[in-house]
């Protein structure tokens, strides 16, 4: 029997290190993050069964990173860890894409059945395509067609266009894709400009009208043309 694999965001090191050792010795595969700025690039790198995150993170709240992991396509279950047990505060996580809830102080073998349990909806980790216009961006093959043509995009520039397509017709500063790319810290001060050469090569130059704008003093977006402004 396959291993679960586990996401574990929590920012209280004790805490962590507890939960991780017990589901560990549980047989659970564990992978840890201590905010969710970290958790949310493990969770575009990898696949995970179980995502496991602390509501109260720094950089990133889980209700923050579970909403933003849905709108780029990452469906993998999610179970919120959290000191606060409102029905206000549960619906905020269920309305962000949580699929279950956890109030601290817990059990830990409360906590592996919610995970075992979690790691048994398949239907929430089949693959989800994307869809904008002509485009279909498939999160889990990592693959691109425009107009039904394959687009063979570098892992960079897939993360640049599955970033913008999750957002589209909005425009995203050049600091939040940087943020989202590199951590906020880009190899040089050009890395954007050329990932995004790169990008509307493959997507544009091809093609009857460009998908990608560059809006002077306001950023990037994925748009239409009749959606540019």
């Amino acid at each position: 029997m396959t291993a679960i694999t586990v996401l574990l965001a929590e920012d209280d090191p004790g805490i962590q290190e507890s939960i991780a050792d017990f589901l560990q010795w549980r047989g659970i595969e564990v992978d840890c993050a201590r905010d969710g700025v970290q958790a949310l690039s493990l969770c575009q790198q990898n696949r995970y069964d179980v995502l496991i995150l602390d509501i109260r993170m720094p950089r990133l709240n889980g209700l923050d990173l579970c909403e933003r992991l849905r709108a780029e396509g990452i469906t993998t279950p999610t179970l919120m860890l959290t000191a606060l047990d409102t029905l206000d505060d549960k619906v905020r996580g269920f309305q962000a894409g949580t699929d279950d809830y956890l109030v601290k102080p817990f059990a830990m073998d409360e906590l592996v059945c919610r995970v075992q349990a979690l790691s048994q909806r398949v239907s929430r980790q089949r693959v989800r395509v994307l869809r904008y216009g002509p485009l279909e961006l498939d999160v889990e093959l990592q693959q691109v067609w425009r107009d039904g043509q394959r687009l063979q995009l570098m892992p960079q520039a897939f993360q640049l266009l599955r970033y913008l397509l999750a957002r589209a017709p909005r425009v995203v500063s050049r600091s939040e894709l940087e943020q989202a790319i590199w951590q906020g810290e880009p190899p040089d001060s050009d890395a954007l400009r050329s990932l995004l050469y790169q990008l509307r090569g493959r997507l544009d130059k091809p093609f009857a009208y460009p998908l990608l704008h560059t809006l002077r003093g306001r950023g990037v977006c994925l748009a239409l043309p009749e959606e540019v402004q």
